[in-house]
């Protein structure tokens, strides 16, 4: 009987200090991310932002042998409808990653060098093009209300570089 009563003691205690504790790191807990800590991280995110909208345009003369530049054919990069992937691509008879079509439109469309689809340029390219999609739903003309015309030489163009972006990183 003693031990039945030190047993329910002690299971009692057990318990108690269980439910102390998850009171007290619930109350403790905080919200994941400041406000500022959330300013400084789409700082950095336009960065990347900005620098593939640079790649988009041209910056890198290895991913061009031709003077195309991604943005000769998709003016716009959500265009590119990089939300759609990974999906079956007939010019690989399988199922392709967006970074993978990136790869492909270098080096058949532009004659460029690839790039490597885990490095710096390739995610600030995925940054560019998805930035510009976010929070958009998949739907026919998207790309044309996304963004104004604007006048070219040859043809009608999209700029690729909405308002609301921002781009100042400063």
């Amino acid at each position: 009987m003693k031990t039945k009563n030190i047993l329910k003691s002690l299971t009692g205690s057990i318990l108690l200090t269980i439910a102390t504790s998850a009171v007290y790191f619930q109350a403790s807990a905080r919200e994941p991310f400041t406000k500022e800590e959330l300013k400084a991280q789409e700082k950095k995110l336009l960065v990347a932002v900005e620098e593939g909208y640079n790649l988009w345009h041209g910056s890198n003369p290895t991913m061009q042998n031709n003077g195309l530049a991604c943005g000769n054919c998709h003016p716009d990069a959500a265009a590119s409808n990089p939300q759609t992937f990974p999906k079956y691509h007939t010019a690989f008879d399988r199922v392709v990653t967006w970074r993978e079509m990136v790869n492909w439109c270098i080096q058949n469309p532009q004659g460029g060098k690839v790039l490597d689809v885990g490095g710096p340029e390739m995610l600030a390219i995925e940054a560019y093009a998805f930035n510009l999609h976010r929070g958009l739903p998949i739907e026919p003309g998207l790309a044309s209300r996304q963004t104004k015309p604007i006048k070219v030489d040859h043809g009608k163009g999209f700029p690729s570089k909405p308002s609301g972006i921002g781009f100042d990183t400063k």
